[in-house]
């Protein structure tokens, strides 16, 4: 995942308030959820999924009932699954893949050769030796995953914004003009059935840069190179709106003999523009015979890398937006969501609570959820006090404030989940370097 408007490699905020959970009624007509609703025009709808969030029971429900398809958010890069050289870790990416076969959820993976998110000993390294770690990093991955996964973002983001067409200036690039069909190549011989596709963004309009992208794929097929698909990511604004000629593109591509697929999408904005938005991106998906489907970057607004944007389907409660329901019937289907059950907000709270930690740690780094749980009396505000490893530092903190980066730490509640019914939880969460902390925190009402 990488962004037009900057390189944002941390994960990104889930806040959820007490009792804000979505109730979805599945009517006896199918078409009456996302997934739903795309599957009855032979579409899937997926959404990016990140591991430490599957704790969160308002986020897991929405993923459970909405969405077909899913894209581990970071769990499958260069830097999480091989954190030292042919050393390979599996484990949070294992998860969301078990759990999507569970729930009858098909799988794309991202992503195998990308120029970020790359560990830090890759950096080492040049020519020969850079190429054999790739091709070596590529086999052993996919190889893991082989027959699991509908689809693989083999290369990701591999040309530049400079309005010329050329090749982005990476290592990677710097091994060989060649470095993008080897990897196809590798991705072939450790995974025959997955679909292999190239993803980028600034790509879903005709320009420079999507024609440089259309015209390699024309060539990989006219040489023989493997080569099923090719993703556009699709992040909308004001400044980079959807392009009157979006359908247009796809199509081109499509003409290929290429499936073409919306692989990060997120619309920023509210109301009936942001809805509108999304309906025309439905409709040129399904105007495109070989679309054969949409994922958004995110399921909340707070799960979004953009969250201020409030660019997703569902509010950081839970609650369907117009866009929602805009999707919905733009693929044809019946809008039956019932309203949110809400349990009421606590007007005072002075009781107790505690906090618990869970873990996604690596060679150097890791990621900390920590849930807070208020006790038998309802709570209107919380602090959690810990102490990380010496060598430890925490690089970013979502659904919280941190009062330091080392040492002694204390969080506090954000504005909009420090309320908790009794026996209610929240949670929040930090990324850091070094070893993550083990122990019990103290949670204290402020």
């Amino acid at each position: 995942m990488r962004r037009s408007r900057a390189i944002l490699t941390v994960l990104t905020a889930a806040a959820v308030t007490a009792g804000g959970f979505l109730t979805l009624t599945q009517a006896a007509n199918a078409a009456t959820t996302l997934g739903s609703a795309a599957a009855a025009k032979s579409r899937y709808f997926g959404t990016a999924v990140a591991a430490y969030k599957l704790t969160d029971s308002v986020y897991t429900g929405l993923l459970d009932t909405q969405f077909t398809m899913v894209t581990p958010e970071n769990e499958m890069k260069w830097d999480a699954t091989e954190p030292s050289q042919n050393t390979f870790s599996y484990t949070s990416a294992d998860t969301i893949v078990a759990r999507a076969k569970a729930n009858g959820q098909r799988v794309r993976g991202h992503a195998l050769a990308w120029h970020s998110q790359q560990p830090s000993w890759v950096a080492s390294l040049s020519g020969t030796a850079l190429r054999s770690a790739m091709v070596n990093h590529i086999t052993n991955v996919a190889t893991h995953y082989k027959g699991q996964l509908y689809a693989w973002d083999v290369v990701n983001e591999a040309f530049s914004d400079n309005g010329d067409g050329s090749r982005r200036s990476s290592n990677l690039q710097a091994t060989g003009n060649d470095w993008i069909e080897v990897a196809f190549q590798t991705a072939r011989a450790a995974d025959p059935s997955a679909k292999l596709c190239y993803n980028d963004y600034n790509t879903d309009g005709v320009n420079a840069k999507s024609t440089a992208v259309y015209t390699m794929v024309k060539d990989f097929l006219a040489r023989g190179v493997p080569i099923d698909c090719v993703g556009f990511q699709s992040h909308f604004n004001s400044a980079s709106p959807l392009p009157s000629d979006y359908q247009a593109n796809l199509q081109r591509f499509a003409d290929l003999g290429v499936e073409v697929q919306i692989t990060e999408l997120d619309i920023a904005g509210s109301g009936t523009a942001q809805a509108d938005s999304y309906s025309k991106v439905v409709a040129a998906c399904l105007a495109v015979s070989k679309c054969t489907g949409i994922s958004v970057w995110g399921i909340r607004d707070s799960d979004s890398w953009r969250a201020s944007d409030t660019p997703l389907l569902f509010d950081a409660s839970g609650n369907p937006k117009e866009a929602y329901n805009a999707v919905i019937t733009a693929f044809g289907g019946t809008t039956t969501t019932s309203s949110p059950t809400t349990s009421s907000s606590p007007t005072t709270g002075t009781g107790a609570c505690t906090a618990t930690v869970a873990n996604n740690s690596w060679t150097g780094g890791f990621v900390t959820t920590v849930t807070v749980k208020a006790g038998a009396t309802a709570i209107t505000s919380w602090k959690v006090a810990l102490t990380l490893p010496t060598g430890s530092a925490v690089t970013s903190t979502w659904s919280a404030t941190a009062s330091g980066s080392s040492g002694a730490l204390t969080f506090t509640n954000a504005s909009y989940n420090g309320s908790l019914a009794a026996g209610a939880s929240t949670s929040f969460g930090f990324q850091g370097t070094g070893t993550a902390f083990s122990g019990t925190p103290t949670c204290t009402v402020s």
